[in-house]
């Protein structure tokens, strides 16, 4: 009787064990599809806003783009895609939920190819397209290796544990090191002018990596207090949330600075290089998310990290590089007098209807600028020309 009994219990505890796998799993699967779906939705938007401006510039009659639907469908779509995102780091690891920013970057470059219309040169397009669709293909691969792969512990993130995470020597450790790398590069950069690109993203996967801690912090708590017992009423959820935005704002704006030096291909796949890592980093020393997987796991999951680092590069580095503006040489200069019409209006070349280039648009409003100071201009007279006015010819 008492043999039975225990067999019975061994069964029980089997059972439960695999119950609680099962659970583990499908949260993992919950928090991936999430993330998969926030980032489409992401990039999506993005597409439609694009198009948006695109056709805003190019109407006669332009208007804001906050008037039209598309924009706001787009804002729309962005929202919902941000908050899958955010809802996503409470049901998975987060060294399982960074990486997958790479599927944001193959819908941008399908969705630019096929929704935006983007075309290449003939010349270029097959080393471009192969190039890219190889990128594509390896950074799919790479997903696939880092979700099957990836971490499967993910522990309830209540007020108590994450108080235990942050007082706890390895993220100490790790905070006084990011905090030290972060002072030594912001002066290089304020101070010395090292206006590199490396640098500046640098500080920007720095205080993403206190980013991810935050929004997986606040996101779990948020979900744990629907789901059960209140969390918001303890101190940790204000501050990991007051740090949250303020990392947010400081990343926005070292990406606005590095937007302004170098090419948006460029920063975006060395962005997400170094984001991802130092996420992963983050995620495996403040949540311990790798300590009880095994030495297999680990150095698959870091292959498929890696493939997926490849690929992006591939599908980053033949972006078309767009051209800036440039406007048509100005005639604001007649017989060396500086003009300036009244409304502002630069003499350009305009069709007026007619189809011939050289049709200019007949304004009589033209004002001469006086020289600064008392300077006269002593302008030599023309020679004489040796035929008549009546036998010049007239266009």
């Amino acid at each position: 009787m008492h043999t039975k009994c225990c067999k019975q219990l061994s069964c029980l505890w089997v059972t439960l064990q695999s119950l609680i796998f099962v659970i583990y799993t499908q949260e993992n699967l919950i928090g991936t599809l999430l993330a998969i779906f926030g980032n489409l939705l992401v990039s999506i938007s993005v597409s439609i806003q694009k198009q948006s401006h695109v056709t805003l510039a190019g109407n006669k009659d332009p208007k804001q783009y906050y008037y039209t639907k598309s924009w706001w469908s787009g804002l729309m779509l962005m929202v919902l895609g941000e908050g899958a995102l955010f809802v996503s780091y409470a049901f998975a690891p987060l060294s399982l939920i960074a990486p997958l920013n790479a599927v944001s970057v193959i819908s941008s470059s399908i969705l630019g190819f096929l929704f935006l219309r983007e075309k290449w040169k003939a010349q270029e397009f097959l080393k471009r397209y192969i190039l890219t669709f190889l990128g594509c293909v390896l950074t799919a691969g790479g997903t696939y290796l880092f979700v099957t792969f990836g971490p499967n512990s993910h522990e309830k993130l209540n007020a108590e544990n994450i108080v235990k995470h942050v007082i706890g020597w390895p993220f100490l450790l790790y905070l006084l090191l990011g905090i030290i790398t972060f002072c030594l590069v912001l002066y290089f950069y304020k101070q010395r002018d090292a206006n590199y690109l490396v640098l500046i993203l640098l500080l920007v996967a720095l205080l993403g990596s206190v980013t991810v801690i935050t929004v997986k912090a606040v996101s779990g708590m948020i979900v744990l207090s629907i789901l059960g017992p209140l969390q918001l009423s303890y101190p940790i959820f204000y501050v990991m949330f007051i740090c949250m935005v303020a990392t947010i704002v400081f990343q926005a704006s070292f990406l606005a600075q590095a937007s302004h030096l170098y090419d948006s291909s460029l920063i975006a796949c060395v962005n997400y290089i170094f984001c991802t890592t130092f996420a992963i980093v983050a995620g495996a020393i403040f949540y311990q998310e790798f300590y009880h997987e095994d030495v297999l796991h680990i150095c698959m999951f870091l292959l498929g990290c890696t493939i997926c680092f490849l690929g992006v590069f591939l599908i980053t580095k033949n972006k078309r590089k767009l051209k800036g503006f440039e406007p048509y040489v100005t005639m604001d200069m007649v017989k060396g007098i500086p003009t300036i019409h009244n409304k502002g209006w630069a003499v350009q070349p305009d069709y007026n209807g007619s189809f011939s280039y050289g049709a200019l648009e007949n304004n009589d409003s033209v004002a001469s600028v006086p020289l600064p100071g008392d300077q006269e201009l002593s302008i030599s007279p023309s020679p004489v020309s040796p035929y008549q006015p009546s036998e010049l010819k007239k266009d």
